[in-house]
């Protein structure tokens, strides 16, 4: 992926963009569309916030996240109520329950291609007690 669609893509990288309809709200797709069915009104950034709604442990990582294995992928339902799949950080698989409450955070992705980009997105963490963000 070229230097120029991650700077088009931050926005998405960055923060779990939605939109808001007259009936709901719905997370936008990672190819930048909103699902078929769904309309938005508005621009929706949704706060980050959430619980495990489902996990697994992957053991083999695909190509270009060995380095991290093992390591927690989740269905994480937002306070707002969409699901969004994310690994999760700072958190050993065995401590991993469903209904732990979580936030949204940066961390690095991968490193890609000849030039070494660091590549950042979101993943999610247990919350911290008594921090806000």
């Amino acid at each position: 992926m070229t230097v120029s669609r991650h700077w088009r893509m931050n926005a998405q990288r960055y923060n779990i963009i939605g939109g808001m309809g007259q009936d709901a709200v719905k997370v936008l797709q990672h190819s930048g569309q909103f699902p078929q069915e769904a309309t938005a009104e508005q621009d929706y950034i949704f706060t980050g916030q959430g619980e495990v709604y489902s996990y697994t442990t992957v053991y083999d990582a695909p190509a270009g996240f060995e380095r991290y294995a093992p390591y927690v992928l989740a269905l994480v339902k937002l306070a707002e109520g969409p699901l969004v799949t994310a690994q999760l950080t700072d958190v050993m698989p065995e401590q991993v329950q469903i209904g732990m409450p979580v936030e949204m955070v940066t961390r690095k992705l991968r490193t890609e291609g000849e030039e070494g980009m660091i590549v950042y997105g979101y993943k999610f963490r247990p919350t911290l007690m008594g921090v806000s963000a």
